[in-house]
């Protein structure tokens, strides 16, 4: 069985075209795979994010042996979600927040999906099995609203892929417990989503706290990548000139909402996931 044809009108994607045909299977990408149960996103993984074994593990919820045994045991119908909860490893509402979570940092590595590097297995499923669908529209909607907040730090994008090495010792006041955790790790030898493995943080908030940092003054900028200023002019995000000498900076970042929180399920789990993330 191969891909959905593409239908003649509208500029819908290749994700758009398998939730309308409602198909049931794995969409391997270039940067991940995506799972879908009748058109609906139950799982993506992406090379560049942690996933949710990684997280759990490094928080000390969920042993190494006990992520292995729930693979062994979830069996053809693939309930190694399940599993962990029946075990006692986590509650449901844990397993819904980290899902969540990690479905959605891996998403935005691993979307979009470009038709002719695509292949799509029919009827795969994951180990973890089905624990909270979201639509592929609504998911679409949240990696673009990441995007754009990265986007707004574009000057700073070199530092993505170098080793993070801070501007100096320690962190100032106006950093977050996140920030002064990522600098307190960074050792000039490994990249932002490296540090988000090591510490099991999101990959994407990882990027965006570096950049952040960055434009702040506090993360150096590798060889070339400073960005270019007109005299006198400040970017969005970087401190006014004199606050790394003499003062403490007081530049806070913004707090970003992506997800449509109408939705009180929706509110509630952005909150504990925002929590959660804080807390890993």
């Amino acid at each position: 069985m191969g891909l959905p044809p593409s239908p003649p009108p509208g500029p819908a994607g290749l994700l758009d075209r398998c939730a309308a045909a409602r198909v049931t299977g794995a969409l391997r990408g270039p940067h991940g795979c995506v799972y879908l149960l009748d058109g609906a996103v139950t799982w993506v993984e992406g090379a560049a994010a942690p996933g949710i074994e990684v997280r759990l593990s490094a928080a000390g919820r969920v042993p190494p042996q006990g992520w292995r045994y729930a693979v062994e045991t979830a069996g053809p119908a693939r309930q190694g979600g399940r599993f962990l909860v029946s075990e006692g490893w986590l509650t449901q509402g844990e397993l819904e927040i980290c899902h969540l979570a990690a479905l959605l940092d891996a998403a935005f590595f691993a979307l979009p999906l470009p038709p002719e590097t695509t292949s799509f297995t029919p009827g795969t499923g994951h180990w973890l099995g089905v624990v909270r669908p979201i639509s592929a529209g609504d998911l679409q909607r949240a990696t673009a609203r990441r995007r754009a907040l990265l986007d707004r730090l574009r000057p700073w994008a070199a530092v993505d892929t170098q080793p993070v090495v801070p501007a100096g010792p320690g962190a100032p006041a106006g950093t977050t417990p996140r920030q002064r955790r990522l600098l307190a790790h960074a050792d000039g030898r490994h990249t932002p989503c490296e540090l988000a493995r090591t510490l099991g943080q999101s990959a994407f908030v990882t990027l965006l706290d570096i950049r952040r940092l960055a434009a702040a003054g506090l993360v150096r900028m590798p060889p070339g990548g400073l960005p270019r200023r007109r005299p006198g002019a400040t970017p969005a995000g970087h401190p006014p000139p004199g606050a790394g000498r003499g003062r403490t900076p007081t530049w806070q970042p913004p707090v970003p909402e992506l997800l449509d929180t109408r939705d009180p399920d929706v509110a509630l789990l952005v909150r504990l996931r925002t929590a959660l993330e804080e807390n890993l």
